[in-house]
């Protein structure tokens, strides 16, 4: 890999890539590293080095082609790592992870979609090994602070944990004025196939993982409209890919390192009752519509009306997305005693219980591009510190011993105790 590019930003046109072009124009240049950029459209690509890295010498402009299988390899070949925004990656995903195998390129991504993450692991993790890759998904908000939360938590508890309750909570600091969509069009779209299979997950899941794990107790149970005493506000299960790429974090940790796995729930939170119940109607509307092809092409139509004006055709408002700012609190029940076995079982309840939070600003798409951008660079400096020697993994499988964690702290990601209690 001594002759290639550090990194390749493959989708640099879109909405999500031009952000991570913004952001790899300082951070590679800081570490004296070389990136190039990649999509179908050299004049679209000319006009992205043009209006984020004109300052860069020489920046690398690759043309390739989802549905060009050949293109895909001569880009992956110029890479030691690809980041992938190109998606929906139900649709367009698989075909790079297959060229980054074939030609021994690392891979990270910023999708959120638990089908094709799943679905990737079960096909070409041995491959992906063999071939000496890691291949990560989920590196961006979705699901870098709640993965690697956990495992922030996990490592700060100091016994053994048995559950961990997840709130995350998204606010605005904008002034009336600011105004518009929140997500892009493509975040949307993914969201609303990846709702519209939910029943694929159990059963590849099960693929995944023939073997069940032993039953730990006491049991986690779901909660669902409820107020916790952790965070302000009202509390419901989150459908997004936290817990699903949580789960599968925790089953690595057990298989691999013989680690209790924490049990996980996750619940978005919101402080005001009226928009708490505005949006619980709102998402029961927009997960009966997905369950057709028919409603799912109306989501798709008027993503405005469905969404209350947080997804749109149009591109989001910067001075809206700067504003905003998020937290996952992390609230975890265990024992302060570590047990000798995974398996063994403690006699008494639980003893124990930490606070902790992962916070900070703009979460969208500013962050999420920093965050894949220190995904990979994470993987081109420290694979002393991964598991194995390659394969499709979480983050918090694939960084849990590494520096992510503290490199994220220093681009104003918190990471903080907020208290521990022992009865």
């Amino acid at each position: 890999m001594a002759d290639r590019l550090d990194i390749v930003i493959f989708g640099a046109t879109g909405y999500t890539g031009k952000y991570v072009v913004k952001n790899a124009t300082h951070m590679c240049k800081d570490r004296k590293m070389k990136f190039g950029i990649a999509g179908r459209r050299k004049e679209a690509l000319d006009a992205v080095v043009k209006e984020f890295a004109s300052d860069i010498e020489n920046v690398p402009v690759i043309l390739a082609d989802v549905k060009d299988e050949e293109s895909l390899k001569k880009m992956t070949k110029r890479a030691k790592i690809l980041i992938n925004c190109c998606g929906p990656f139900r649709f367009y995903g698989e075909p790079v992870i297959k060229a980054c195998i074939a030609s021994h390129t690392h891979y990270v991504d910023v999708t959120g979609e638990e089908q094709f993450m799943i679905e990737m692991q079960l096909k070409y993790n041995e491959a992906a090994k063999e071939a000496g890759v890691y291949m990560v998904s989920a590196c961006g908000f979705d699901c870098i602070p709640s993965d690697l939360g956990i495992i922030f938590t996990q490592q700060k508890f100091e016994g053994e944990i048995n559950s961990i309750e997840i709130y995350m909570n998204m606010w605005s600091s904008a002034t009336t004025n600011k105004k518009g969509p929140l997500f892009n069009y493509a975040t949307w779209e993914s969201a609303v196939h990846s709702l519209g299979h939910a029943e694929e997950v159990s059963e590849l899941r099960k693929k995944l993982y023939p073997t069940k794990l032993p039953e730990f107790t006491p049991k986690l149970t779901r909660k669902m409209m409820h107020q916790s005493d952790v965070v302000k506000g009202w509390s419901t299960p989150f459908a997004s890919a936290d817990r699903s790429v949580a789960l599968r974090t925790q089953r690595f940790l057990y298989d691999e390192y013989k680690q209790r796995p924490a049990q996980i729930q996750v619940y978005l939170t919101i402080k005001s009752f009226l928009d708490f119940l505005m949006m619980v109607i709102g998402s029961m509307l927009i997960l009966i519509l997905t369950r057709s092809s028919y409603g799912r092409n109306l989501l798709l139509k008027y993503p405005a009306l469905f969404s209350a004006g947080f997804a749109s055709h149009e591109s989001p408002n910067p001075e809206m997305l700067k504003s905003t700012h998020f937290s996952f609190t992390f609230e975890a029940s265990g024992w302060t005693e570590k047990l000798a076995e995974a398996t063994d079982k403690h006699t008494d309840s639980p003893n124990k219980k930490v606070i902790t939070r992962v916070s900070g600003d703009s979460p969208g798409y500013e962050l999420t591009s920093i965050m894949v951008i220190l995904s990979a660079i994470t993987i081109l400096n420290e694979t002393d510190k991964m598991p194995y020697n390659g394969g499709v993994l979480t983050p918090g499988a694939a960084f849990g011993r590494t520096s992510l964690i503290e490199q994220l702290i220093k681009h104003n990601v918190k990471f903080e105790m907020i208290s521990s209690i022992e009865k």
